[in-house]
Order: structure tokens, then sequence, then C-alpha cells
């Protein structure tokens, strides 16, 4: 027996939202028991049936649909006009505009609307809703623990899995993450290898929110910080590419191939600039290109990082970290794979005399360099194993620095909020977190963000969210918590102090080292010519070490001599008083034996 309901509605009604109430239960069928059926049953006599005394439970699963977001973008237009009146056109809408305005209607409403208005604005003037009535009371420090928590985790969403070589914040609040993707490894890059790279919403880890596409890898990418839309990015191949987010995937426009850098760009920069076109960039091939994105063709200046300030492509030293300081427009410095560190100065009349000052101390390359935010004078590089801080005033060494880790450091960071908390990230995939005030021998916090090595590092603007990019292209976005993005009570004073007395003993220092260098030339200087003088400085300063590090050798050899002489010298002593004791027990028992025998 088929039972069917029929529902019925309405044509009208189709698509109206559903009103759903109660009502009484409505018997629809009524099947009565069939007497006829009961001969097809066998009945069962006795029947065994177990019962525990326990409740009845039972368990169901449910996969629900798959929810997925999409963003899109309305572009909002003036309307409202009469068809006859063009809204580009000036004098069209001022007589259009006088014509309304005499029309009694108009008048009326105006009048009727004014007193509504003139209610609200007295409201307005009587109580401010934004006034800070406790502006004045001091906010109590905070004694929490440091700490971070992991928010979200964005992976490389290809199969064959690549670095994540560049990060970049929205410029508008913290809704998005620009990550470059790039295979380093040259020689251990496949053909079927990915070269997009991402623009995520941080609240979306499953799905990138755009895709950019370049005709290389992209190394380094960097956001407009006057054109959110806007982004810049610099390729494996030398080249620079500019995009549009709202013209799509592809790039906007590419710098020509011969015009470009020779190695792989690993830093562009915008700079302060009226029109928010110019930017500049940086690469292994020793040279710092200036570029407008309007007209990409060729660059508008071009600098090589010769020391010797000759110029020579030959003697150019590679780059790979770039700082710029938009309160500093006419300055910029330049971390190299050599370990040094050049300051520039970008209006200087001729190449020679753009290169200012060069610092040197780093054993290994140099793959971060930046400006204290609140100090620009102090800045901060991280290379080999360990990081540093520098003052513009002293060249000859770093005022601070950490000490020397077992794994290499990758890149760090100064924090936005805290002149003097800054962040570094390790081959080891650890993330510490340094609060010079607090400790400086050892990170106030080290986090194990993952197993592998982490690449790159990038603090928002509003110094709470960070993020770090892993060897195999995962990007993690860690939130730190109050102590680390809040500034504390009289913390610039109290860093300005350390950073003055800090800068001042290594001047000491310095003025003392030049004293005896300058002696010491001096002294050798006296028969012979200055180059010969260097020399035999040279010679006999590792004469001195070689006869000192022999000297302290052979001391401790003597001692280690005279120690193993007075142990012998024990043991012979004790020997000797155990075979004098052995020899008094041997005689005292013969002699009791002998006794004995006499006895008997």
């Amino acid at each position: 027996m088929e039972i069917v309901y029929v529902y019925t509605k309405k044509r009208n009604e189709f698509g109206r939202q559903c009103n759903f109430s109660d009502r009484p239960a409505e018997l629809h069928v009524d099947i009565l028991p069939d007497e006829s059926l009961t001969q097809n049953f066998v009945e069962k006599n006795p029947v065994d049936r177990g019962i525990q005394c326990v409740q009845e439970m039972s368990e169901h699963e449910v996969n629900t649909e798959r929810f997925e977001t999409d963003s899109r973008g309305i572009n909002h237009v003036e309307g409202g006009w009469p068809k006859d009146i063009n809204p580009s056109e000036v004098e069209q809408v001022i007589r259009y505009r006088k014509k309304v305005e005499k029309d009694e209607m108009y008048m009326a409403t105006i009048q009727q609307l004014g007193g509504i208005m003139e209610h609200c604005i007295k409201q307005n003037n009587a109580i401010d809703i934004y006034e800070d009535y406790f502006a004045e009371l001091e906010i109590e420090e905070s004694e929490e623990t440091p700490s971070a928590k992991t928010i979200n985790v964005f992976r490389d969403p290809n199969e064959i899995k690549r670095t994540a070589t560049h990060l970049s914040w929205y410029p508008d609040g913290a809704r998005k993450l620009a990550v470059a993707y790039s295979n380093l490894e040259f020689q251990r890059s496949s053909a079927d290898t990915s070269l997009d790279s991402y623009i995520w919403d941080i609240e979306n880890p499953n799905k990138p929110e755009m895709t950019l596409k370049p005709v290389s890898p992209l190394v380094c990418l960097e956001y407009n910080p006057k054109d959110v839309h806007v982004l810049i990015g610099g390729c494996y191949n030398g080249q620079i590419a500019f995009w549009d987010t709202r013209k799509g995937s592809q790039a906007v426009e590419m710098s020509p191939v011969e015009h470009s850098h020779h190695d792989p760009v690993y830093k562009t920069i915008w700079l302060q600039s009226k029109t928010g076109t110019e930017c500049f960039s940086a690469s292994t091939d020793g040279q710092v290109l200036w570029w407008d994105t309007r007209k990409l063709g060729e660059p508008t200046e071009k600098l090589v990082m010769d020391p010797t300030k000759k110029g020579k492509m030959e003697n150019a030293h590679g780059v790979i970290a770039l700082e710029y300081e938009p309160t500093i427009p006419t300055k910029f410095m330049v971390g190299t794979e050599q370990g040094t560190i050049i300051s520039c100065n970008r209006k200087a009349k001729t190449p020679p005399e753009k290169i200012v000052a060069i610092y040197k101390e780093h054993i290994g390359p140099v793959y971060s360099l930046q400006r204290n935010p609140f100090f620009p004078k102090n800045f901060l590089t991280v290379g080999d194993w360990t990081a540093r801080i520098w003052s513009e005033d002293i060249r000859e060494s770093s005022i601070m620095w950490t000490k020397y880790h077992m794994s290499y450091m990758t890149d760090g960071c100064w924090s936005p909020i805290r002149p003097s908390v800054f962040f570094t990230t390790k081959m080891d995939g650890t993330l510490d977190v340094w609060d010079y005030l607090f400790k400086q021998n050892d990170p106030t916090l080290s986090l194990q963000v993952c197993d592998e090595a982490l690449h790159c590092l990038r603090v928002q603007d509003q110094g709470r969210l960070i993020a770090a990019g892993s060897h195999t292209g995962t990007t993690t976005l860690l939130e730190l918590s109050n102590s680390l993005c809040t500034m504390q009570r009289n913390e610039k004073a109290l860093v300005t102090a350390m950073f003055e007395r800090e800068t001042k003993r290594e001047k000491i220092l310095e003025s003392r080292q030049r004293e005896l260098r300058l002696k010491r030339a001096g002294q050798s200087a006296q028969g012979e010519d200055d180059e010969n003088a260097a020399d035999f400085e040279e010679e006999d300063l590792v004469a001195k070490a070689e006869e000192d590090f022999f000297s302290m050798i052979n001391a401790d050899k003597k001692k280690r001599d005279k120690q193993k002489e007075k142990m012998k010298a024990e043991e012979d002593n004790k020997q000797a008083e155990d075979n004098i004791i052995i020899e008094e027990a041997e005689k005292t028992d013969d002699a009791n034996g002998e006794k004995e025998e006499a006895e008997r």
C-alpha cells in the first residue's frame, strides 16, 4: 500500500519565508490490524532474553555540509540624479541645485530636519561620548609572564613545498598577509615546482584569498603603505614585478631582463615620495636600483656596493638585507653576504661619496638589518650565530650583542611598540623574544614554532601579531601577551640611558685601542718606513701571541708533571708503609708460633 500526501502552494508564495506554528496532531491514515497475516508467523516459546540494568544509549554521526566563504567587493558610485543631468558637469549640477533649493517642498523639509539636527548637535555639545575620564590615572605595570599563542597556520597549498622567503602585512589593519614563496636551492628545484605566491586572509587558513602569478618565483614581496591594492615583488631571476589586486593575479608590469638585477632580488622597499610609486631593490649581484612603478622600463638610479668606492662590479658585495627609514629619506643601509653593513647617502653628488660608512663584525652574511623605530641612530643586525645592536657613531664594533647560539640565526626585527624588545629566528625552528631591559644574556621568551628552520619574520604595526615563515612554506601566526606589546613605565628613558652608556663605553675602548696602535706603530717605526713597520708590528704581535700561548702550555705541562710526581711519591710512601706493617705482622706471628712450641 502506498501512502501519498500532497502539499499545495500558490505560485505567488514561492520563495517566501516559511512561518511555522504549533497545532494539534492530525490523523492522516489509520491502518487496522489484519488477522490473516498471523498465519505467516511462527510462535517462539519459550523466549530467552537478557536484560541489563543500565540506561540504553544510541550513537549517531552526522557529516555537515562544508561552508566555503568568498570575499567580494562593491564599488559605489554617485547616483540619484535626473537622466538629463550629467554629475560630472559642474555647471549642470550647480544649475540643478539652485533650482531645487528654490522649491517650497525642499525648504519645508530642511526646516523640519533643522530642528532634529539642532537637538542632536546640542546633545553632542552637552556630552562628549569619547571623553576619557581616567586619563590621569597611571596604568599599573603588568606582572604577567611573557607568553605567546598560535592563532593560525598557513601552509603552502602545493605538493612540492617551497620556502616562505618573505612576509608583508596589509597596511590597513591586520587582516591580510602576503607571503612570497621560492625555492632558494637552485639545483634542487624541479620543473613541476609552482611559481605562485599568495595573499592570505588571517581568519581563513584553508584557502588563499588571492594568488599572485609571477614569471619567476618571488623572493620578496611588499605592500605599498600608501595604496593597499598595490604590491611590489622581487623575482628569483632579478626582475621587478608590480601588482594591482583590483586587476587580477597577473603582474601589471615587469622590468625588462636586460635592465634588471642579474641575481635574485632579496629585498624591495617603498620610498617616501609624493607620488607613492617610487621604490628601490637590492640583490646579491651587488647593485641597488631605484624604480618608479609608473615606468618600469629601466631604473631611475643605480649604485654599486663597492667598498673600495671605485664602482667596479667585480669588487661589489652581494646585498641580502636593506634598510630604509622614512624619517631619514636620504639615508639607507645595506647588509652584505660578506658580513659588512654599508651606510649610504642617496643625495651625495658622486657614487664614491654615496658610501658613507662601513661596519664590519659579522662572520657570515647579514640576513636582517633594521633601525630602532624609537632611536633611528641605533640599528639591529642578525647574522651568523648572533644578533648585534649598533650605534651610527661607532664603526669599529657593535655596542651590544647576544651570545653565540648553537644554531644559525636567520632573521630579526624590532618591536614597533616597545623600544627594548626585538625578535630573532633560528635554523632549529625557534623564535626568541629579547627584552634588553629585563634580561640581556638570554631571551625573555623562547618558542619552538616548528621542527624545521624558520626563514623569515614580520611583526604587525600594532606589535601584537607576529608571523614567521619556515623552510617548507609553513607560515605561523602568533599573538603576543600584553606585557610584550605594552610600553612599560619610563621605558624610553631607560633604553636611552642604556644605549648612551654602552656607546660611551665603546668609544672609550675604541680610543684606547687607537692609542695602543699608535704607540706600537711609533715604536716599530724607528729606522723603518711605515709599510715595514706595519708588517713588523703584525709579525711582532703574532710572535708575541705564539710565545704567550706556548708559555701557557709549558706552564700547564710543568704543573701537571709536578702533580704526577707528587702523586707518585705519595703512592711510594704508602706502599713502603704497607710493607713495614706487613713485615711487623709476620714477625709477630713468628714470635707467637715459637712461644707456643716452647710451651708444648
